[in-house]
């Protein structure tokens, strides 16, 4: 029991710990700051947050934040920075300080967030409509017909649904006078939401207790409409809604497979998708299905190779043609982007009063669009002052290759040419206020020396159309900088993210996106599989298992290398061949064994090495992340860690550590594959791609090392079937040539034999879609299905090295046909015809 006396010490102590949290903070002069008021003093809601941490003490405060951060790592929540080697992916970065709105500022920036995107999804509206804000010079034609976001022949079409705008961000910021501006709109494509949601969630279950005392506003509700309202544009039972994604190699395809997980949407690619007679279908390993409402994530511009940029390899041929017949709705529709230029802000708050009847609740930063003459004059007069930007896109070529400038920054031949160019063509320039980021608290130091400090932020809040209007996202995606003084915050230069909390005046309802458990209508088949991501998930296999074949010739190598015998040199010689047959060596390379084994376990660039196999296996991994658990993703991140790191020595006792590890990363992920994985399609194409990698690997091996009969060839082989153990307890004697052949190969129950993994794939291929069209066996089905028969029916005594390359040609023929039947999307062909 605690007494009084202990009781007060301790809370003497809390009230030192947030005296010392706060004792250095100095908001920088002349810009407002979320922290300190204007009157100087901590804002009432901060303050609680600083006791309520003080609270927890400086040990529990470090194992809370540490809890948020090891969420982020073990979900492999990251971002891609362009420009990076290898498009190098980086670790989230979590700010642990919460941005914290009170209510009565949320309730004026949600109703300025509402009014904004109605407005935007007018003007959007008339813009691809009748044109009148244009003929009416309410609004300049230059600036809508200048734009390279008006998409032409988009002119005209009406959304399904009747709006442009589905899901729209604004980035706002809080102006010296404490009021927030709107800094820049997001209606492109808008990024941020589904890491503000992994931050929601990280932050929530390190500050359980904090977030449930402080009636933080949930975010599932918002989503949950959100998904409603692109649910309800579908217009065929058996339709799902797709997410375009723009592929893995897009800084925030992370965000793309999250999204689609957590919202039940189908993560699809362009080449996921064909358009047939104006209607959009989706490419499935059960044919093409239809696809009514595509969730963009695609710059409009890439879009449709046909019919906007020709050079796009992104898009889907024929899409703008299937919106102008409204048979498919997209969010946002193409060409929502025009409304995202700068030039647009200096126009927006005489077109909300013409259109809305409203002044703007949440005003822009000033802007002065350089078309016209008084305002191209105020520039050129104030140039020094003003940051000058690109007025339609994101860059002036030749000038702002960059995008914006502060006028007073730049060198003196650079602001001569860019004020000629204003008078020769100031349509492409605007004139911007210098805006001065607010600042919000970041935690530094830990322990005792823990402190707060101000650092500039911006807030990206969200607004979605919803089954019943315009819905907000209470909470929102906040970037912080590293630097003090910063103008622009972005998370490639060091910035940090933080979770934004909406407090409450009274307890929160919790929401779900689940249905609730008397609603829930049961089902054991899951996703409609696209064709991509069963191809990724076959060569997935694949890649895993070539990997671990690569690895056990490897270390079946190094460990022989230590013995000078000459029968030991025989196997080498044996394990070697079996590797160039493999791929992975040359048979023109003059190094030896040895040598080439270190080659294939460390080097990167040549073809079919372990670690180009490791980084194979990852890169099919990234494309379907949406389909794998998070720990089979890093395993297999993990193993091409492991091949990237060099050895620290090259010596055969490294090179044994080094293959152990990986082949024991291989056995987890196969582990994960068979006791965590749903038997669905995507199951059935993941196990395929590895029964027929391993079978290939045994029936090599065993050409290799099988048929001469001599015992360290055949312990060889028995090493890299992984069946010494099987081999002694059912023969007790050394390795003879007809006992092993038919363990390795014809063995049905050894699940490291040829006939296990022809048994295997003949049974996956039974349950996929194409097994029997017409009543007979497709052409993969029945290669499987004759393979398997014949290793059933074959003498181990009677196998030579031409009958076992037969089967490595039959297992690759049911490669040819799997992909010709389910990637490809062949013709049907007779049945009656062979399938080889």
């Amino acid at each position: 029991m605690v007494t009084r006396k202990e009781a007060t010490r301790r809370n003497r102590d809390a009230a030192d710990r947030a005296e010392r949290l706060i004792a250095n903070y100095r908001p920088l002069p002349g810009i407002a700051d979320e922290f300190v008021g204007h009157d100087g003093r901590i804002r009432p809601h901060w303050m609680r947050f600083v006791e309520t941490m003080a609270d927890l003490g400086p040990k529990e405060v470090q194992h809370r934040f540490a809890l948020a951060d090891r969420h982020l790592a073990d979900s492999g929540v990251v971002f891609r920075v362009y420009g990076a080697e290898n498009g190098d992916e980086r670790p989230w970065p979590l700010s642990h300080v919460p941005f914290l709105i009170e209510p009565k500022e949320w309730a004026r920036l949600e109703a300025g967030l509402i009014q904004r995107a109605k407005l935007l999804d007018a003007i959007l509206g008339d813009a691809y409509g009748d044109g009148q804000l244009a003929a009416d010079g309410a609004l300049p034609a230059a600036i809508i017909a200048g734009s390279p976001e008006y998409l032409r022949p988009l002119v005209g079409a009406k959304p399904v649904g009747g709006h442009h705008l589905r899901f729209y961000a604004v980035d706002v910021g809080r102006g010296p006078d404490g009021r927030w501006w709107v800094v820049s709109d997001r209606t492109q494509a808008p990024s941020g939401a589904g890491y503000a949601l992994e931050n929601r969630i990280a932050l929530s279950r390190a500050l359980p207790d904090v977030f449930r005392a402080f009636n933080v506003e949930r975010l599932a509700g918002f989503f949950q409409e959100f998904r409603a309202g692109l649910n309800a544009l579908n217009r065929h039972e058996e339709t799902r809604v797709a997410l375009l994604t723009p592929g893995p190699l897009n800084e925030t395809y992370f965000e793309h497979a999250y999204l689609a997980r957590y919202l039940g949407f189908v993560l699809v690619e362009g080449e996921d998708l064909t358009v047939r007679d104006d209607t959009v279908y989706m490419r499935t390993i059960s044919g093409l299905k239809r696809a009514d409402v595509l969730l963009r994530r695609l710059d409009a511009d890439f879009a449709d190779p046909l019919e906007l940029n020709p050079a796009s390899r992104l898009g889907v041929p024929g899409l703008a043609g299937a919106v102008r017949q409204r048979n498919v709705a997209i969010a946002n529709a193409l060409g929502a982007g025009l409304v995202e230029a700068r030039a647009m802000l200096g126009f927006l708050p005489g077109l909300a009063r013409r259109i809305l009847g409203e002044d703007l609740i949440l005003p822009n930063v000033a802007t002065w669009w350089c078309g016209q003459t008084l305002e191209r004059d105020h520039v050129v007069a104030e140039f020094d002052r003003m940051v000058i930007a690109p007025a339609l896109g994101s860059r002036v070529p030749g000038l702002l290759d960059h995008g914006a400038v502060l006028g007073g920054a730049i060198d003196p031949e650079l602001k001569a040419d860019l004020i000629r160019a204003l008078g020769r063509r100031g349509t492409d320039f605007v004139g911007q206020e210098a805006v001065k980021l607010s600042t919000t608290p970041v935690w530094r130091g830990d322990g005792e020396t823990a402190r707060l400090e101000p650092r500039p932020s911006i807030l990206r809040l969200y607004v979605a159309r919803g089954q019943d209007g315009w819905t907000v996202m209470p909470g929102g995606f906040c970037r912080i900088s590293d630097q003090p003084d910063a103008r622009a915050v972005t998370l490639h230069q060091g910035g940090a993210s933080a979770d934004v909390w909406v407090l409450s005046d009274g307890p929160v309802a919790e929401t779900t996106l689940l249905a609730s458990p008397d609603r829930v209508a049961l089902q054991r088949m899951t996703s409609t599989l696209p064709s991509r991501a069963a191809e990724n998930l076959f060569w997935l296999g694949r890649y895993v298992e070539r990997t671990e074949a690569a690895l056990r010739l490897v270390r079946a190598i190094v460990a022989r290398h230590v013995d000078a015998e000459r029968e030991s040199a025989a196997v080498i010689a044996q394990l070697d061949a079996a590797l160039a047959a493999a791929g992975s060596v040359d048979d023109d390379n003059d190094a030896t064994p040895s040598a080439r084994a270190l080659s294939i376990l460390t080097e990167r660039d040549a073809f079919n090495t372990v670690p180009r196999l490791a980084e194979a296996s990852r890169r099919a991994a990234s494309v379907i992340r949406d389909r794998l658990s998070p720990d089979a993703w890093r395993t297999v991140a993990d193993l091409e860690a492991l091949m990237q790191r060099p050895l620290e020595a090259e010596t055969d006792s490294d090179m044994l550590e080094r293959a152990n590890a990986a082949l024991r990363l291989i056995a987890a992920f196969s582990g994960l594959v068979q006791e965590n994985m749903v038997r669905q399609h995507g199951w059935r194409f993941l196990e395929t791609g590895r029964r027929i990698e391993r079978g290939l690997a045994i029936a090599r091996a065993a050409r290799f090392c099988g048929l001469s009969g001599k015992a360290g060839e055949l312990d060889a082989l028995l090493e890299l079937a992984d069946s010494q153990i099987t081999y002694r307890i059912r023969y007790v004697m050394l390795p003879a040539r007809v006992p092993v052949v038919d363990l390795v190969l014809l063995d049905s129950r050894n699940p490291r034999a040829l006939a296990f993994q022809a048994e295997r794939i003949r049974q996956s291929l039974s349950e996929l879609p194409a097994h029997a069209p017409a009543g007979l066996l497709a052409p993969a089905d029945r290669l499987a299905t004759r393979l398997a028969a014949e290793l059933n029916t074959a003498d181990a005594a009677e196998l030579d090295a031409d009958r076992i390359f037969e089967f490595e040609k039959t297992l690759m023929r049911i490669s040819d046909e799997i992909a010709l039947a389910y990637f490809t999307h062949r013709r049907a062909t007779d049945p009656s015809e062979g399938g080889e």
